[in-house]
């Protein structure tokens, strides 16, 4: 792969010829409880942006609602320079400063996973893996926590989750570990964590993700019996930065969040961290600046997890070449039941994952375990993140089909 990506030079004149993207689901082995219900995995689109001499670039959205967007993108997008990213941008995304006037995020998304792809055939036209375009990398290997949490048929007791976690220790070397235990009942998740303290010792890293749960005042009541437990971060354990910053109050335990809004982090002082997914920021391109605007504010950035091996190649890529992320990124790796590349999913040994060698990102299609994927997509339907079991006639969204 490496070859045939090298003998394209940079000074050939290369054009889009079409961009196709296919939604697939991405099951995990057991579901697992959140917020908003039962979560039994993720639906993505995969995008190729395919050049008339036939190389592809591949990209990756967050969800498969924007198939059609991408279509249409494509439409408007061929004949051009793929590797002119600027210019392949301005034709598809309103000017920055209104995006969020359009009042659809389908739009950013929908060219982030065309971006991603475009960076992609940029490493295979140049011959050269997409930490070197970045700029060279820091690291070889990146950092990845496992995750643990109530799951059906799975880990429902505290016990079931220490147990778990012990088991990632001793098979894969694994010390940092970050969860969500979300059933509503605060009490249950001071005792899994407790619990998890006591097994794993005082050396390893133990993160929490509420997604959200809880009010005000049963943080601070959660939060204060933590404190006890060396809680290296807190996700998102209210709704809103204003309440964080509220909890901060009562509370020195680092907190991050999945909402990129540098601005109110910064004027509130809360969160230290922010998680998200590139192409919820636009693309690679829009994600180096999003980390360096964290970094010249003293906010930190790791990646987001459920992502299929697309994605992920590009976390590995970016987080190699970017000294201010320090810190583990989120990972489901080890529940993901299939991918969509060759050799995927990507799985940690002794915390980390070492990155892709070839150009562009690295990674190969597996046309098989798309075909397996998205065929799972049309006969399910997209997997849906909003269902809880006791209440069978509720839907705490109304699942796309």
């Amino acid at each position: 792969m490496h070859n045939e990506g090298a003998a394209h030079g940079g000074s050939r004149e290369l054009k889009i010829a079409r961009i196709r993207a296919t939604p697939v689901n991405i099951p995990l082995e057991a579901p697992l409880w959140w917020t908003g219900g039962i979560y039994p995995g993720t639906s993505k689109a995969i995008v190729e942006v395919e050049t008339d001499e036939g190389l592809v670039g591949l990209g990756e959205a967050p969800s498969a609602d924007v198939c059609e967007m991408i279509a249409a993108m494509g439409e408007v997008l061929a004949g051009r320079d793929p590797l002119d990213i600027g210019a392949c941008e301005r034709v598809c995304v309103p000017p920055w400063q209104i995006v969020q006037n359009t009042d659809d995020a389908r739009v950013v998304k929908a060219f982030g996973a065309i971006e991603i792809a475009l960076w992609d055939l940029r490493g295979k036209a140049w011959g050269q893996p997409l930490s070197t375009l970045l700029g060279g990398k820091v690291r070889n290997s990146v950092a990845f926590s496992e995750y643990f949490g109530f799951r059906e048929g799975r880990e429902m007791t505290p016990q079931a989750v220490v147990d778990y976690c012990l088991a990632m220790r001793e098979e894969h070397g694994s010390t940092i570990f970050e969860g969500k235990l979300i059933r509503g009942d605060p009490l249950l998740e001071v005792e899994t964590v407790r619990r998890l303290r006591e097994a794993l010792g005082p050396s390893a890293e133990i993160r929490l993700d509420s997604n959200m749960q809880w009010s005000l005042t049963a943080a601070r009541r959660v939060l204060r019996m933590l404190a006890d437990y060396d809680v290296t971060n807190y996700e998102d354990p209210v709704a809103t930065f204003e309440e964080m910053a509220a909890l901060r109050r009562h509370s020195d335990i680092p907190f991050s969040t999945h909402v990129p809004d540098i601005r109110r982090a910064v004027a509130l002082g809360v969160p230290d961290f922010i998680v998200t997914n590139f192409a919820v920021l636009g693309g690679i391109g829009r994600a180096i600046r999003f980390i360096g605007a964290c970094e010249a504010m003293g906010v930190g950035f790791w990646c987001y997890s459920g992502d299929a091996g697309v994605c992920t190649a590009a976390y590995l890529h970016v987080s190699a070449a970017m000294p201010w992320i320090t810190e583990a990124s989120q990972s489901l790796f080890r529940w993901q039941i299939g991918d969509v590349i060759e050799g995927g999913p990507f799985r940690q040994v002794d915390n980390v994952v070492s990155v892709p060698q070839g150009p562009g990102l690295g990674v190969v299609l597996d046309r098989a375990a798309l075909k397996t994927w998205h065929r799972h997509y049309v006969d399910n339907g997209p997997l849906d993140h909003f269902r809880d079991p006791a209440f069978p006639g509720r839907h705490r969204r109304i699942p796309l089909r």
